[in-house]
């Protein structure tokens, strides 16, 4: 079910998914950082299988999660507005994108209104980001990421960054969120920039 956007119009909107792979904390994190943006409007699909994950990982229920968002869409609602193209968006994250999901996604089977909605972003020449967590990977897996980059859209696997001496995983996390952002043009001021090697 659609909810009431909190914000004007005139606000860019950005399309998240949450599905069913760990790491909850990205999809979670990205929806409290466009809320603390002025002029962005998150538009939220949990999927079931996500809500499972969110729930086993964070001890949120789906309410909580979507309570963040400005608009949150029920998982089959294919009559959802972010399901046309005619709807402006930026684009979309998947965060985490689970295998499933990303070969539906590679193979536009547009069966659930995440699966959808990425495949109007991709249709509709937009930006898709995609944070698949598996490992090891199978050659479905690897051949479903190459398919999704080939039409356009932006692999981004989630992986530590280090060099920041991150304290905790919540650093981490903001981290590769921040990255995220950084596609679509939002600078965080939370994100630790490489400068270079001290001299």
């Amino acid at each position: 079910m659609a909810g009431r956007a909190r914000r004007n119009v005139e606000s860019r909107r950005l399309i998240v998914a949450i599905t069913g792979a760990t790491g909850a904390a990205y999809g979670l994190r990205l929806l409290e950082a466009l809320r603390a943006t002025d002029g962005w409007q998150s538009h939220l699909v949990l999927s079931d299988a996500g809500a499972l994950n969110a729930w086993h990982e964070l001890g949120m229920k789906r309410r909580a999660i979507e309570q963040l968002a400005d608009v949150a869409y029920a998982p089959k609602d294919i009559g959802a507005a972010i399901a046309s193209g005619s709807f402006l968006t930026e684009g979309m994250v998947i965060a985490p994108c689970s295998m499933k999901t990303l070969a539906a996604v590679a193979h536009a089977h547009a069966d659930d209104l995440v699966a959808r909605a990425a495949d109007v972003v991709l249709k509709e020449r937009r930006r898709l980001v995609v944070l698949p967590r598996e490992t090891p990977l199978n050659l479905a897996h690897l051949r479903n990421m190459v398919a999704v980059t080939e039409m356009g859209g932006i692999v981004f696997p989630p992986v530590p960054a280090l060099y920041i001496r991150p304290k905790s995983v919540d650093d981490l996390v903001a981290h590769s969120v921040g990255r995220v952002l950084d596609l679509f043009g939002i600078a965080s001021t939370k994100l630790a920039r490489w400068q270079g090697l001290d001299a």
